[in-house]
């Protein structure tokens, strides 16, 4: 009874002890905190002062004023009744998407230089004629204040474009919503009794692209998925294909109907076969949404987080970039999505543009719909597919944002915040070091910190990370990673021979990834040659004692002299070095060059003999090198997906002309990916490890020496100076702490 109450005594007097103890330390920790001083905004005492190209404006994307101004244009143009409401049917004409429209490259390099007048702004309109059941594209100009328009289609495509090569508008899918749940009604209770799918839900679907099996289709496979969140790998037994071809809603009509592995001719016959018994029927069964991505444990835990010790070393004026020795014009096109322009190092352009061009997959089912989709994204607009990323995980904590505007079916411009992120990063491992302790004893090294432009698209079900890397080194990286949710196919008995189970009565079909990008080298100016190197062993005599030989490497270099020649296939031994050269040489003689190093794992390319595969002909090649032509924009078009039999953009005949490739200038087409065989690890979702691709531009005899070795941030060490910060800025960087100054963390990616 003592030993409780002295207990309780201590108890009570230890109490106000620990509370105050607290109070101090966080009294202490609060001062500490005042007294260390924030770090700068951006760089201080810097020897690169940035120096921004009001010129890169030629390369901006349209302003949301701009846009206007065209609409508005366009609306008005006498004799035409054009709309830009989203809510037009699919017998109007239709103004669907407004972009720049870039000007002539040697108009912008006579600009760029300083001996030229400044290109005419020009937009791109896009309209679709119901009426007359086809498809313009306009270029309206000048800007601000567009007075005339000229209509470019066959100018761009040597052909007029159908109606039916449009994509789907959102007016359309909505009729086709208001379709479903039409047609459904006689099968509600089926729907109901084997899936639990309700009339609501009947909106809850994904379709199959191309949308036919020739020129001039608008069929669609429709695969009903339950209404969860994740409903890409939800999908039920029951499918059916629909004809949306006339731009009459009441004359679109069901040609066939899939339900649990069996064929049907209409919504009726099924309705009786499956009332009559005669019909192996599906028995609902509740499942649990395995395809949530909220977290099954509480979040906790912080990563580690990267701060600017010394302030912000990139600048951001208007869409001009300066980070250390480089600078860049970026865009967004609404097509095709991320690109850079005039890209410079120390001065000196390098790059004319880098752009992403189209991104492919092609699956493999036993169910019609994934059996004929062959994914081509431009037809969804990659470039308006980009929204809100998210601050510390899909860029760092500390990134610089920036806000985009596109019009694309949408009737006003429409923003999407922080679309883009920039931010200087450290890449984990140096780039480049040495420890000798052998003669001489020394530690030389410098951190790879590189500037990453990203943006990410989704695009229904998959997202791509889409990143421009520039290195201290000189090199540029263009590098793309894939995340989102595999396209799915409900359980069969036949599905393993393309795919695996990864859920309840879900098979994850196995597809490819194919994604292409433009490289405009221009080194040293426009007049450029393509080289190959590669290596060969040769048995040679050793000099010493000539009757004793060795084999040992040899260099192989090749110059190519045509456009067929440097279209550099799949399936075909590719020299392992590839260059964009001048005929200037170094210091040293050698010509100085580009070399194009390409990180790929893809899958085979779809057989030429497939009459689709002319719609996505870039992936044929690894590499491909053609004469620049202003005409020759992208490797694909808006319109290719919807009528792949006939498309609008053949990259093939590109190269038919097979036209000369020596001191002309040149740009690669280069095409990267990876095969993806799903498994049960990406549910709910993929991962960005390992599925992804890129290519390196790397100088190659470019410079006399790494120009690396003139960074500010170099570390050299000998002995007697392991402390000391006049070599080795670490040394000093803990009296350099400084307290990050953090942006709120906001979010209006639903807005």
């Amino acid at each position: 009874m003592i030993c409780k109450t002295i207990f309780r005594v201590l108890t009570y007097l230890l109490i106000p002890v620990v509370v105050a103890l607290l109070i101090s330390n966080s009294v202490l920790i609060w001062l500490n905190t005042q007294r260390t001083p924030q770090c700068p905004a951006h760089q201080v005492n810097s020897d690169q002062p940035a120096n921004h190209r009001e010129n890169s404006a030629v390369f901006a994307d349209l302003s949301a004023e701009e846009i206007l101004q065209v609409r508005d244009y366009m609306s008005k143009i006498p004799g035409m009744k054009i709309s830009f409401e989203p809510s037009s049917p699919p017998s109007a004409d239709y103004l669907y998407m407004i972009e720049l429209s870039l000007a002539k490259k040697q108009e912008v390099l006579h600009y760029l230089d300083g001996d030229g007048p400044k290109p005419k702004r020009e937009a791109t309109a896009v309209v679709f004629y119901g009426s007359k059941k086809f498809i313009k594209e306009y270029v309206v100009g000048p800007l601000p204040n567009p007075s005339y328009h000229r209509d470019v289609t066959v100018e761009r495509y040597k052909r007029e474009i159908p109606f039916t090569a449009r994509p789907v508008t959102s007016q359309e899918y909505i009729l086709m919503d208001l379709f479903m749940l039409h047609v459904l009604k006689p099968v509600s209770t089926l729907l109901y009794d084997s899936f639990g799918i309700t009339p609501s839900s009947y909106s809850v679907y994904y379709e199959s692209m191309p949308r036919g099996l020739k020129s001039g289709d608008r069929q669609s496979w429709i695969t009903l998925c339950r209404d969860e969140e994740g409903y890409y790998i939800h999908p039920v037994g029951f499918e059916i294909l629909i004809d949306h071809q006339s731009t009459n809603f009441s004359s679109w009509h069901v040609i066939k109907v899939l339900y649990n592995g069996q064929y049907f001719n209409s919504l009726l016959e099924l309705k009786q076969k499956y009332e009559d018994g005669t019909v192996e029927k599906i028995i609902y069964k509740p499942v649990p949404n395995y395809a949530s991505l909220k977290p099954k444990k509480k979040p906790t835990g912080v990563g580690p987080q990267q701060y600017y010790v010394q302030g912000k070393r990139f600048s951001i004026k208007n869409n001009n970039i300066v980070y250390l020795d480089w600078s860049f014009a970026f865009g967004l096109s609404t097509v095709r999505g991320m690109r850079v322009f005039d890209v410079r190092f120390r001065g000196e352009r390098i790059i004319y543009e880098l752009s992403v061009q189209e991104a492919k997959s092609v699956y493999g089912s036993v169910t019609p719909n994934i059996m004929l989709t062959k994914f081509l994204d431009n037809s969804l607009s990659m470039g308006a597919c980009v929204y809100e990323l998210v601050r510390g995980v899909d860029c760092p904590y500390s990134a610089t944002f920036i806000d985009t505007f596109h019009f694309m079916d949408t009737g006003v411009p429409r923003r999407l915040r922080n679309s883009i992120c920039v931010f200087e990063h450290d890449m984990g491992q140096p780039l480049r070091r040495h420890f000798s302790e052998i003669v001489y004893n020394s530690y030389g090294g410098l951190a790879n910190s590189a500037l990453v432009f990203r943006t990410i698209t989704a695009i229904a079900n998959y997202d791509y990370i889409w990143d421009f890397i520039f290195y201290q080194s000189g090199s540029v990286e263009a590098k793309v990673h894939a995340s989102g949710y595999i396209q799915s196919s409900f359980l069969m008995n036949d599905n393993f021979q393309f795919g695996h189970q990864v859920a309840e009565n879900t098979t994850g079909n196995i597809h490819t990834h194919f994604l292409n990008f433009k490289v405009d080298l221009d080194v040293l100016g426009v007049k450029n040659v393509f080289q190959t190197k590669d290596m060969e062993f040769v048995n040679v005599s050793l000099p010493w004692m000539p009757e004793h030989h060795a084999m040992i490497p040899q260099l192989v270099e090749k110059q190519i002299q045509t456009e067929q020649e440097a279209a550099l296939r799949f399936d075909a031994k590719t020299p392992r070095y590839l260059h964009i050269a001048s005929n200037q040489t170094n210091r040293w003689g050698h010509q100085r060059s580009y070399r194009l190093q390409v990180f790929s794992n893809t899958g085979d390319h779809l057989p030429e003999s497939q009459a689709e595969e002319k719609a996505m002909s870039w992936a044929r090649y690894k590499v491909a090198i053609t004469q620049h032509k202003d005409l020759e924009q992208g490797s694909s078009s808006l319109y290719n997906q919807h009528d792949m039999w006939d498309p609008a953009v053949d990259f093939s005949k590109y190269i038919e002309d097979n036209e000369p490739i020596e001191n002309e200038d040149l740009v690669a087409w280069v095409t990267t990916g990876f095969l993806h065989i799903p498994h049960s690890e990406d549910i709910p979702n993929t991962v960005t490890v390992g599925n992804g691709g890129g290519v390196l531009l790397r100088p190659h005899n470019y410079f006399d020496e790494d120009p690396s070795i003139h960074s500010a941030d170099g570390v050299y060490i000998d002995p007697g100076t392991e402390e000391s910060c006049e070599n080795n800025r670490m040394a000093c960087l803990a009296q350099e702490t400084c307290s990050p100054i953090l942006e709120p963390f906001t979010y209006h990616g639903f807005d």
